[in-house]
This record gives C-alpha cells, structure tokens and sequence, in this order.
C-alpha cells in the first residue's frame, strides 16, 4: 500500500509540473496574441513574420508536454483503479490528501482563469483581423470603383468586354 502511495505522490508531482508547465504556455500565448496584435496594428509585416516563426518554435515543444500529462493522466488512473475517462482534476481532487487537494485546485483554477483570458483574447485578436479585412475590402472597392451599381460592362460583337469605369481613381486596363 505504501508503494502505490509513493507511486501516487510522485505521479502528483509530476503532474504539478506539468501543470506549471501548460500555465507558462498559456500565458506566453496570451502574451503573442497582444504582441501580434500590436503588430498588425503598426503594420510591421517583418516582426510579425518573426513572430510567427517564434510561435511554431514553441508550439513545437509543447507537444512533448501534452504527451507526458496524458501519461501522468493514465498511470494516475491505473493507480487509483479508475478509467481514464474520469480522470480529471475535479475528480483526482475529491481523492487527494488536503495538501495535494491545495496544489492541484490551485493550478486548476489559475489554468480555467488562463483559459477564459485566452478565449477573450483570441476573439479579440479575430474581431481585429475581420474588421482588417472588412477595412480593406471597402478601401479597395472605393479606390478601383468596384461594386458600383452605376458601372457598366459592355460586350462587342466579338465577345470582348470593355467596362466603362471613368469615374475610377485608378484604370485596370493595359
């Protein structure tokens, strides 16, 4: 009984560093999502080149974290006789000494609170880039006259169409 205990204390130490681990990720993910949207905002097309480079390096090696807390996550179940499925910080929680309770619900909710900034911060990030696009679109269609109800197109007998576009600040025609 007291090796599956030592074996239990050390799969929770494990996972509090796994669970460090996924807090430092998602912070440093909230703290790319500010920076890229400062740079979209400055229009710095090389930082955010680098950025993003920066952002694939790191996503790289959080793969290895997910792997070993899914490990954690099935030794843990084994170890305490139930099913991987139910495995969860809620459950390991009700089964824990108050110590270990302490760690884990500590890191749990600082995760959830991480979690719900990120989600915010990832709408944000997205309403920024739509409202980009939806800027340019309507900034391309007033500088090439596009959309305008009041162009027209024309076809010769030969099927070639010219359009009628004097009113455009710039002429697509070679």
């Amino acid at each position: 009984m007291k090796a599956i205990t030592l074996e239990i204390e050390n799969k929770i130490n494990d996972l509090l560093g796994v669970l460090d681990t996924d807090i430092k990720h998602v912070q440093k993910s909230l703290s790319w999502l500010n920076e890229l949207r400062g740079l979209i905002i400055k229009r710095d097309e090389k930082a955010m080149g680098e950025l993003i480079g920066n952002i694939q390096k790191g996503s790289g090696g959080y793969v290895s974290n997910e792997s070993k807390r899914n490990s954690i996550r099935e030794a843990l179940a084994q170890a305490l006789g139930i099913e991987v499925k139910d495995m969860t910080l809620t459950n390991l929680e009700s089964m824990l000494e108050e110590s270990s309770r302490i760690k884990v619900s500590h890191r749990k909710e600082k995760l959830k609170t991480l979690v719900e900034k990120l989600s915010i911060e990832h709408l944000r990030t997205s309403m920024l880039l739509s409202d980009c696009s939806r800027f340019n679109s309507l900034l391309l269609k007033s500088v090439l006259n596009l959309g305008n109800s009041e162009e027209a197109v024309t076809y010769s007998s030969s099927g070639a169409t010219k359009r009628h576009n004097e009113n455009v600040l710039m002429n697509l025609e070679f």
